[in-house]
């Protein structure tokens, strides 16, 4: 079976590229993990549902979210909301056409406006993401890690484009919020791992992980996961972090009855945001670009190299 090693050295591993375009999420002091964007073209996503459905509403915010720092603009059609007391019965199922209609225009018009900006497209839908590389896309986005449809990996290893491969439970519009689980942080790794494995034999060779933050996972495996982000990193490919608005943020603001509202979780997120980069991820999903690319920007000026954290270490132990 192939392995991470044997297909690409380690710089090349954390170089994205798509025809012209090439972004390096090495990860290290000096080299700032990279902001996406969040671009819902849908009315019910769990954030800015219904806020960005006009195409040029959706591509005024694409702008806005560039000139905030935004190195990628993640670009969605349909709703990923999960089921459960948080968001009730989930995300409804769309038609494939119905998708592709929303973002198609939005994904010609960013990539004609800043042609030197990365474009994700997030669907699980291999025809979507197909009309989306045609439009302009550079990465596709899949909440079930090439799971839902089995065109997708064929896809991606023909057009040679990176794919973000999220762990996640269940089927799209069936996806559970919570589930109990024993070990999440081994339970989470080995699915990437076998995600990634099912991706190398297909062909592809860019790949992004993402631990998949509120889908299947309790407040309390959330965090677990944003402590253990070595665990993914150690998979050999970059790590995508998207804890923005979570709920699970909301909960340890206020309580598991009693969450806070979207609107105030911005600084939750920054300080999770800020564990998972400290803890070796480097690309982050966010709505809210400017707070987070400013605090990244302070974060890697002012965190301690490797070498400096390990003599801390030993310090501390004598």
């Amino acid at each position: 079976m192939a392995t991470p090693e044997s297909v690409l050295s380690a710089e090349h591993r954390f170089v994205l590229t798509s025809g012209a375009l090439k972004l390096n999420v090495a990860p290290g002091k000096g080299n700032r993990a990279a902001v996406m964007g969040v671009l819902n073209v849908t009315p019910d996503s769990f954030s800015d549902g219904g806020l960005f459905l006009d195409t040029m509403q959706a591509v005024t915010r694409a702008g806005e979210m560039i000139r905030d720092g935004a190195s990628i603009i993640d670009v969605g059609g349909a709703s990923s909301r999960p089921t459960g007391s948080t968001y009730g019965k989930g995300a409804l199922k769309i038609a494939p056409e119905v998708e592709s209609e929303r973002i198609g225009p939005v994904i010609r018009e960013i990539s004609s406006q800043w042609p030197g900006v990365m474009i994700s497209v997030d669907t699980f839908t291999a025809s979507v993401a197909r009309h989306a590389l045609d439009a302009g896309a550079h990465i596709v986005n899949d909440i079930t890690a090439l799971r839902s449809d089995l065109g997708m990996a064929s896809l991606i290893a023909e057009r040679n484009v990176p794919v973000i491969l999220m762990h996640s439970i269940g089927d799209p519009g069936e996806m559970p919020h919570s589930r109990p689980c024993k070990n999440v942080v081994e339970s989470v790794r080995t699915s990437l791992q076998e995600a990634i494995n099912h991706a190398l034999e297909a062909g592809i060779r860019q790949l992004v992980v993402d631990p998949g933050f509120g889908f299947g996972k309790s407040t309390a495996d959330n965090l677990k996961l944003i402590s253990a982000i070595r665990e993914f990193v150690s998979l050999g490919w970059p790590v995508l972090v998207g804890v923005s608005r979570k709920s699970s943020i909301g909960r340890v603001l206020g309580s598991e009855e009693e969450p806070v509202p979207v609107s105030d979780r911005l600084y939750g997120s920054l300080g999770a945001t800020a564990v998972a980069v400290l803890e070796g991820a480097t690309i982050i999903r966010t709505h809210d670009v400017r707070a987070t690319f400013d605090m990244l920007k302070v974060l890697d000026v002012s965190r301690p190299s490797e070498h400096q954290r390990s003599r801390y270490r030993n310090e501390l132990r004598g």
